[in-house]
């Protein structure tokens, strides 16, 4: 599966991996592994490991099936957008949504 973690990427979303590991209750080796394993996080321009807020919260409520949805680039499913309700970040997917659509709009093919 490609994996879409933070993109579109905004920075709002990501944590540090310090911060994810606190949330957690795990340690910062653990989220590392995490974010290889689960793919809750990238390595945003070859730095250090982000993790997705909302991504970090599913793993952690055990529900892969809106993870894979959100790795898939979905931003539009309600279960997806639920997380991203939780974590304060409500705005975030209809900001995209309505970018993805002015970009269509906009489009043109030879």
């Amino acid at each position: 599966m490609s994996h879409c973690c933070l993109i579109p990427f905004d920075r709002r979303e990501g944590i540090s991996v310090e911060a994810a590991a606190e949330i957690a209750g795990k340690s910062v080796r653990t989220l590392r592994l995490w974010c290889e394993q689960h793919q809750i996080g990238r390595r945003v321009g070859g730095g250090p490991w982000v993790v997705s807020r909302p991504a970090l919260e599913m793993l952690l409520n055990d529900d892969y099936s809106a993870l894979s949805t959100y790795l898939a680039g979905d931003r539009e499913s309600q279960a997806v957008i639920g997380y991203f309700e939780r974590v304060g970040l409500r705005h975030l997917p209809a900001k995209w949504s309505r970018h993805a659509a002015a970009i269509a709009a906009t489009a043109t093919y030879p």
